[in-house]
C-alpha cells in the first residue's frame, strides 16, 4: 500500500529539512513553499492538513527541498518576489528586491507627492522594482530605467510592461562618461548601485552568492558608481531635481560628501524599518 503524505506532513517534512541544512527562517520558509506548491494560503492548507497531497506534488517539493538546503535562493525557485505590494519576476542573473529598497521609494513619493509629474530616471536598475513601484504611487511618471547586463535586461523590461509600460528600459552602462549626454531634464534620478566592499563580499551569507556580483561589487570601498554617477549624471537633473541614491549601511557620511563635492545641496537622509541609514539624497 502507497503512504500517501498529507498536507501536514508535508508541512513538516519541509521543516525539518531545511531546518537540518541550517536555513535561518525554515519555519517561515516551509509555510511560503507550500503555498507555492499548493496555491493557497497556509491558514486554509493547514485547516485542512489531512488531506493527501497529489504524488506529483510532492515529487516537486522534494526537488525544491533539495536546492533551497544547498542555500539556493528561495526567491529564484519561485520566480518571482513581492516589492512594494507587488509582484515581480526575477530569476538568476538579476538582484532579488529587498524591503530595505522600499525606503527609497518613500523618499521620493514624500519629495514628488505634490507634483502633478514626475520625469523619473532610474539607473543600475535590475528587476526595474524601483521605478515601477514609484509609477504606481505618483501621478504621471515618465521616464527611463538604465540597466547594463543582459540577463537583468530582460526582466527589467517584463516588470515595467506589466507596471509601467510608460517608462522606457534601456541597455546601457550608467559608468559610461559620455551616457548622460543623452539624458536631460528629469525630476528625479533614482539607484540602488552595487556598493559592497572587498571585505564584504568574502563574507557573503551562502544565498547572496547566488546573485549577480555585478550587482552586488561596488569596488575595493564599495563607493565606485557613487563616485561616478555623482560627477557624471547632474547633467541630466533639471535644477532644483533630486540624485537619490540607496545606501550600504555605514556609508552615509562617504556618499554625504561624494553628493556636496559635486555641488548638490540640502543633502538628506533616511533610516530603512531596522534604523539604518538607507537612502542618502542631494538636490541639484
Amino acid at each position: 500500500r502507497v503512504v500517501t503524505m498529507t498536507r501536514r506532513t508535508l508541512y513538516q517534512t519541509i521543516r525539518q529539512r531545511l531546518q537540518a541544512a541550517g536555513i535561518e527562517d525554515a519555519g517561515i520558509e516551509s509555510g511560503f513553499l507550500l503555498e507555492f506548491l499548493l496555491g493557497k494560503p497556509l491558514p486554509q492548507l493547514l485547516m485542512d492538513g489531512e488531506l493527501p497531497v497529489p504524488e506529483a506534488i510532492v515529487m516537486q517539493a522534494e526537488t525544491l527541498c533539495q536546492r533551497r538546503a544547498a542555500h539556493y535562493p528561495l526567491q529564484y525557485l519561485f520566480g518571482s518576489w513581492e516589492f512594494y505590494g507587488l509582484s515581480f519576476e526575477i530569476g538568476e542573473g538579476v538582484l532579488i528586491p529587498r524591503a530595505d529598497t522600499e525606503t527609497l521609494v518613500d523618499v521620493v513619493c514624500k519629495l514628488r507627492s505634490r507634483q502633478p509629474q514626475t520625469r523619473l530616471l532610474d539607473l543600475c536598475s535590475g528587476s526595474g522594482c524601483i521605478p515601477a513601484a514609484i509609477a504606481t504611487q505618483l501621478q504621471k511618471v515618465s521616464g527611463a530605467a538604465i540597466e547594463r547586463e543582459s540577463a537583468a535586461f530582460s526582466y527589467l523590461q517584463k516588470n515595467l510592461q506589466q507596471y509601467a509600460p510608460q517608462i522606457q528600459p534601456v541597455q546601457g552602462d550608467v559608468l559610461d562618461a559620455t551616457l548622460p549626454d543623452l539624458y536631460t531634464g528629469y525630476d528625479v534620478i533614482t539607484c540602488n548601485p552595487p556598493y559592497l566592499t572587498e571585505v564584504d563580499m568574502q563574507q557573503l551569507q551562502p544565498e547572496v552568492t547566488f546573485e549577480p556580483e555585478t550587482a552586488l561589487y561596488g569596488g575595493a570601498d564599495g563607493l565606485d558608481f557613487y563616485r561616478s554617477i555623482s560627477a557624471n549624471w547632474g547633467s541630466a537633473l533639471r535644477k532644483s531635481g533630486w540624485l537619490v541614491y540607496e545606501i550600504g549601511k555605514g556609508q552615509e557620511q562617504d556618499v554625504a560628501a561624494i553628493l556636496q563635492q559635486q555641488g548638490f545641496s540640502q543633502i538628506t537622509q533616511q533610516m530603512d524599518g531596522n534604523g539604518i541609514v538607507r537612502v542618502v539624497a542631494g538636490q541639484k
